[in-house]
């Protein structure tokens, strides 16, 4: 399934280093993994953070020096982070591959709710996600209208391809994952990545159809992608997708730091 395999070593937090460079100082999360062979460096887009991954015995003098040779590299990386976009009136966000612009309806009734784009001083506008109450609940209220339209989506798009296969998952959950956007246990437990509401359909379906072959293949063998194969026709251009795009969706919204 897309995202680390399930049998990835567990790693324990050890320490922070903190490292200076060109007037900025930088924190990094120093992470034991047993079987790391070298020290490794890694700027993390859904939590804007940086990890140094290491050998078991690896020592913290050793750990620093690393930082240090490469404190410029951390500060350009995350320099080019994508700045987050924050679920408030007038900003963006993508919903099955589109951007809507958020508005504030604070008078009206409802929640929130889809508006089309319309005629506005001679320009062509994005469509609306309109959204009622006050302004401080306005992320709290995007945020639920993505869950439910996620919900909705991912549970029709699993029913879909279940039938195919005469299988039955056992249930699906929603969550606001980092490291991986669908997952498949043992006992046929469908997890999925709300924010795959904001992806395009095709890419969201393909995750559906991938998480559910799992019920049949709890691994990726051959006759695992044939039967992938037969459920969507959009692998390898979901793939990529994902590759290109898959980590600009965690800057929407809140994020965890």
């Amino acid at each position: 399934m897309p995202g680390p395999r399930k049998n990835a070593p567990r790693t324990s937090d050890l320490a922070f280093i903190e490292v200076s460079h060109a007037g900025e100082t930088y924190r990094v999360a120093l992470k034991r993994i047993s079987t790391a062979r070298r020290f490794t460096l890694r700027v993390r887009a859904a939590t804007r953070d940086v990890v140094l991954t290491m050998p078991p015995r690896g020592s913290l003098v050793g750990a620093r020096n690393f930082v240090e040779r490469h404190a410029a590299w951390i500060g350009v990386r995350l320099q080019r982070l994508p700045a987050p976009m924050p679920f408030g009136g007038g900003e963006i966000v993508p919903i099955r591959g589109v951007n809507h612009r958020i508005v504030e309806r604070p008078r009206e009734r409802g929640t929130a709710w889809i508006e089309p784009a319309s005629i506005l001083g001679g320009d062509k506008s994005l469509p609306l996600l309109c959204v009622t109450g006050e302004p401080a609940h306005v992320a709290r209220r995007v945020q639920d209208f993505l869950m439910r339209e996620a919900k909705r989506d991912i549970e029709a798009a699993v029913g879909r391809h279940a039938v195919k296969l005469g299988v039955t998952p056992r249930r699906i959950t929603l969550r606001d994952t980092t490291s991986r956007w669908g997952s498949c246990s043992s006992t046929g437990a469908l997890n999925f990545s709300w924010r795959l509401i904001m992806a395009p359909s095709y890419v969201l379906d393909y995750l559906a159809a991938h998480e559910v072959a799992h019920l049949v293949y709890m691994n990726h063998s051959p006759a695992f992608w044939k039967i992938l194969g037969r459920l969507s026709a959009h692998v390898d251009r979901a793939e990529v997708w994902l590759k290109a795009h898959g980590a600009g969706l965690l800057r929407f919204g809140p994020y965890k730091a």
